[in-house]
């Protein structure tokens, strides 16, 4: 791919044609119960802290929100993820954006169409399809956030809370949150699900007796 290709792709586009092929399904299962740690609070609580102790405190006013709306089973739209997301940023309003997005330094470009929002908002609802295993909604819906990049700013951690928000709904917990912050390509059919599997290795060490001493 020349460097012009990258900049008129729509990695947008190419990322709704691999939702529909991956293999969701086919998600281990996770198993609903109670967690000795929360590792989003804890990520919040160290290495988030250590480098931005303002960044932390708004992670964790959205963390409270997505809980909270998660507890009273909100449905998951994009005016809940810009509630959360006005918290992360500190700001007013954290409206849709407006023109075409970039990330990883230029080489992928999500594009925008009459269609982008209306198409976000049907990805969302898949969320609650319970015909998919809750690891396969968490992960199709952090990488919905991610490639729809419907913000100006903060795309990442929006995936994230989204993703807390989906396995907090059913009751699941995740004792740790790092090993989710890997880049994710649009292009990626495999890294789909292997963040599925990951979800589902993470939920496993919350059911392990040293859980609670990680």
């Amino acid at each position: 791919m020349t460097a012009a290709d990258m900049t008129t792709a729509d990695s947008l586009a190419v990322w709704l044609r691999v939702r529909r092929e991956a293999d969701w399904h086919g998600a281990p299962a996770l198993r609903p119960g109670p967690s000795a740690r929360d590792g989003f609070l804890a990520w919040c609580a160290g290495p988030v802290h250590q480098r931005d102790p303002v960044r932390a405190e708004r992670l964790l006013r959205a963390h409270n929100r997505a809980r909270a709306d998660a507890e009273r089973r909100a449905p998951l739209d994009f005016a809940l993820l810009a509630g959360w997301q006005c918290e992360v940023l500190g700001v007013a309003r954290a409206p849709f954006r407006t023109g075409d997005a970039h990330a990883k330094g230029g080489r992928e470009r999500y594009g925008l169409t009459v269609r982008t929002r209306d198409d976000f908002a049907a990805c969302l609802r898949e969320a609650a399809d319970q015909d998919v295993p809750l690891a396969g909604r968490a992960a199709r819906a952090y990488l919905d956030v991610a490639f729809f990049h419907p913000f100006d700013d903060g795309n990442a951690r929006a995936a994230l809370l989204t993703l807390v928000h989906v396995l907090a709904r059913e009751g699941v917990v995740l004792p740790e949150v790092g090993p989710l912050q890997t880049t994710r390509y649009a292009d990626d059919p495999e890294g789909a699900a292997d963040l599925a599997v990951l979800i589902a290795v993470l939920d496993r060490r919350r059911h392990a007796p040293d859980a609670g001493h990680r």
